[in-house]
């Protein structure tokens, strides 16, 4: 099933799973522009993540809500530098994990752990409905955020079902660092230089078209996004493409909304017709 993208370039927006993203499609044979949204950088300010790993490893909470693997790996990150990274694991392992996904179960796998609870829909409404069920009452629940969202509507949830929330945000992102990359992706796109663009947030789309018009290539944005097959990892990016007025040309069978079921919708799709971008220049 190798070289199935063989001659076709596609390009992605992904941040936090850049690179899982590019080798997989690389391993089908695809030629992958890269242009990540954000550049994610620690907080600048450590002092609360320390502080709140302290209190984890110090007292664990009964249930530890994931919200990234970014986030996982960033907490584990400040923690060996602590020198607590042992502690915090086995604090860790006495939580029930809740992971908005499949990415925190990864970040866990690597330090040998494995959420209990996996929400079907990877979104805080998903998590939010898996919550209502798992009995919070008097819990110590742990948080863990990521930047450019408002999780008030999350934590209300939580509280309301008679727990007390203990939330870190453990990374930020630096939107100013990626805007040229994003408008010359939009060039690229609106010359015809890519095959499909793969979209797996949301936020992709919304940040897409913040930077264009703040750059004024807003129009160009279109003219490439109509041209160039449109890829959607799932129903909620889908959502957010139909508000800018745009469809899904591409999208995983059987509702498996994922990388890999993505890649293959895209295998199936694309190789109905002979790669167009090879011969634009970037």
């Amino acid at each position: 099933m190798a070289d199935r993208l063989n001659g076709y370039r596609i390009l992605i927006l992904e941040t936090r799973e850049e690179a899982q993203f590019s080798r997989l499609l690389r391993e089908q044979g695809a030629d992958v522009l890269q242009c990540p949204m954000f550049a994610i950088r620690d907080a600048p300010d450590p002092a609360p993540i320390e502080a709140w790993i302290t209190r984890f490893a110090d007292q664990p909470c009964d249930d530890l809500v994931l919200m990234t693997g970014e986030g996982v790996r960033r907490l584990m990150k400040v923690a060996r530098r602590m020198d607590a990274e042992q502690n915090f694991i086995l604090a860790l392992g006495k939580a029930r994990k809740f992971a908005r996904g499949p990415k925190p179960g990864r970040a866990l796998r690597e330090i040998g752990l494995e959420p209990q609870v996996t929400t079907e829909r990877p979104t805080s409404e998903g998590i939010a409905e898996i919550l209502s069920r798992a009995g919070l009452k008097r819990h110590r629940v742990g948080l863990q955020l990521y930047p450019d969202k408002d999780h008030s509507a999350l934590i209300d949830a939580i509280t309301a079902l008679g727990a007390e929330v203990d939330p870190v945000l453990p990374y930020v992102y630096d939107a100013e660092a990626a805007d040229a990359h994003i408008v010359a992706a939009v060039d690229v796109m609106a010359r015809g230089g890519v095959d499909a663009i793969a979209l797996t947030s949301s936020g992709q789309v919304r940040r897409l078209f913040e930077v264009a018009r703040s750059h004024g290539c807003e129009e160009p944005l279109r003219a490439g996004l109509a041209r160039t097959p449109i890829a959607s990892v799932g129903p909620v990016v889908s959502e957010e493409l139909k508000s800018h007025g745009l469809r899904t040309d591409i999208y995983p069978a059987n509702e498996a909304f994922f990388m890999k079921p993505l890649i293959s919708a895209m295998a199936v799709t694309l190789g109905r017709s002979a790669p167009r971008a090879a011969s634009k220049s970037d």
